[in-house]
């Protein structure tokens, strides 16, 4: 049983924040049908380091579990009609497309209502869905140039830099889940069905909230990132990555006496807590020196010692040697349609100590075109037609 049990789900969402939400909510129950164009999602057809595994997009692997998929020409009359038979069916449509797109296709959230007053109408937009950048494109990167992210990343030596991932695009997604069931909760409640709207603007904004805060409170700061180690302007030293011989170490929260005799360092252990403020590049150029001085082990051995929070800087290899990782059973495996292991991350979140479970692996273009409409109400006639005409795909053959 999942929370979502009976709730039916229509996403029209493209490459990651949208599908990634849609994902969740599969996840946890929702009966969660991405209605596709007749070439398939953008994540579909693309991946990341240009990765497919038998023919499946990373990035699909990444968004596509317990979904079906039903591929419908949207451009014709005929698609259309059969789209606004599954929304008469649906507790909530999803999409992330750039403001009008649907409405264009005759889509629009009001005809939307027409067909089903109760759905919960749920957008992820780059900007919001009106105002003055309501038409730029929302790609991670550029919201992280636009919110100060960039701008906070990095050091002040070397300048802004981009964090190498997209964490605006998995915040999104996590809002718009959060977002969606409190839209249901509502409903459920009182009967009112409400427009929910995410948008990646304030998504990269609430990601900083602390920092953010404190620079609009007029906290003191030299510049928008660390300097001489630091990892950020705002917290007192040491507090960053330091290099060993033979590895580098995150330092996080801890004073400069702690560090003063794991580090053979005696002019920190004259300087308070306070100091770690006051003092950040001196105390930070201090700590730097003590640990060029080790090898990782050594290090490890003399901060875990003195109970300074630190730990090892690591890439993604050393996730799968993890034994947090392994005991949480962090990572799913499913094999693809040709028997390859598609390797997952799990659903982040326990219920009662146990993860949900994949229900169906991504799913093909249209794999399931076929019983989705039945579900909806068309005759095996209707259905073959609509499949003959070529306004649906159903295939389990197509790129994953």
């Amino acid at each position: 049983m999942g929370a979502l049990d009976g709730i039916r789900v229509l996403s029209f969402n493209h490459f990651l924040s949208g599908p990634a939400a849609a994902q969740h909510l599969g996840d946890i129950g929702a009966d969660v049908i991405t209605v596709e164009p007749l070439g398939g999602a953008f994540q579909r057809n693309w991946a990341v380091a240009n990765r497919f595994v038998d023919d499946t997009s990373v990035n699909h692997i990444t968004t596509g579990r317990n979904k079906r998929s039903i591929a419908v020409d949207l451009k014709s009359p005929e698609g259309i009609a059969t789209v606004k038979r599954l929304i008469e069916t649906a507790d909530v449509v999803m999409e992330n497309f750039r403001p009008g797109t649907l409405d264009k296709l005759g889509l629009s959230e009001a005809e939307m209502r027409k067909v089903n007053p109760r759905i919960i109408y749920a957008t992820t937009t780059g900007y919001g869905v009106d105002g003055p950048y309501a038409k730029r494109p929302g790609q991670d990167v550029l919201l992280q140039a636009m919110t100060g992210l960039a701008a906070h990343t990095g050091s002040m030596e070397s300048g802004p830099v981009a964090v190498g991932s997209v964490p605006i695009d998995h915040h999104a997604a996590a809002l718009t889940v959060a977002g969606i069931i409190a839209a249901l909760f509502e409903r459920e409640r009182t009967g009112k069905a409400r427009r929910v709207d995410v948008n990646m603007l304030q998504a990269a904004m609430d990601l900083q909230g602390e920092s953010i805060t404190a620079w609009m409170n007029g906290a003191d700061r030299a510049g928008p990132r660390g300097e001489d180690g630091m990892a950020n302007w705002f917290s007192p030293a040491p507090y960053g990555i330091y290099a060993a011989k033979d590895g580098h170490v995150m330092i996080s929260m801890s004073t400069p006496p702690q560090l003063a005799g794991a580090l053979e360092l005696p002019a920190l252990a004259e300087l308070s807590a306070d100091e770690g403020f006051s003092k950040r590049g001196e105390i930070s150029r201090m700590v730097a020196e003590g640990m060029a001085r080790l090898s990782l082990d050594e290090a490890v051995a003399k901060l875990t010692e003195a109970g300074v929070w630190h730990e090892v800087v690591q890439d993604y290899d050393g996730l799968k040697s993890n034994p947090q990782v392994d005991h949480l059973a962090a990572f799913t495996e499913t094999p693809s349609a040709g028997g390859t292991p598609l390797v997952m991350l799990s659903h982040p979140v326990r219920y009662d100590g146990e993860t949900p479970p994949v229900r169906l692996a991504p799913p093909a273009l249209g794999g399931q075109s076929r019983e989705v409409l039945a579900e909806a109400g068309l005759s095996a006639d209707e259905i073959d037609r609509l499949i003959a005409e070529g306004v649906i795909v159903q295939s389990d053959k197509m790129r994953g």
